[in-house]
C-alpha cells in the first residue's frame, strides 16, 4: 500500500540558498536512485521563502525505509539541520482520498 507523507520546516534566511541548492541535488538523487519513491516534490512558500514543504509518495514501507536509510538523506539533513529556525522537521502521514494525476 502506498505511503503519502509531507515534511514541513523553516530555515533561517541565511540558510535559504544552501537549502534550495541541496534540495535540487537531493530530489535529483531520489529520481535517479529510488524507484520505490513514486513521487517527491519540494515546495518553497512564496510569501515566506524560509518555509518549505516536501511531498512524498512511497510505493510501500520498504521504499519508505530505503529512502530514510540512504546516505543522500543524511547529506541533505547535514545542510538543513544547522539552519532550522522553528523547531524540527514535522513529518505527517496521509491517506489518499482522491487525485487527479497525469
Amino acid at each position: 500500500m502506498p505511503i503519502y507523507q509531507t515534511a514541513h520546516y523553516q530555515v533561517m534566511p541565511e540558510g535559504v540558498p544552501a537549502v534550495t541548492e541541496a534540495i535540487a541535488a537531493f530530489v535529483a538523487y531520489v529520481a535517479a536512485n529510488e524507484p520505490g519513491t513514486l513521487m517527491y516534490a519540494a515546495w518553497q512558500q512564496q510569501d515566506d521563502p524560509t518555509r518549505f514543504v516536501h511531498l512524498f509518495t512511497f510505493a510501500d514501507e520498504a521504499a519508505h525505509e530505503a529512502h530514510g536509510a540512504s546516505a543522500a538523506v543524511r547529506a541533505f539533513e547535514a545542510v538543513y539541520r544547522p539552519v532550522l529556525a522553528a523547531g524540527p522537521v514535522v513529518f505527517t502521514d496521509y491517506r489518499l482520498i482522491a487525485a487527479n494525476q497525469r
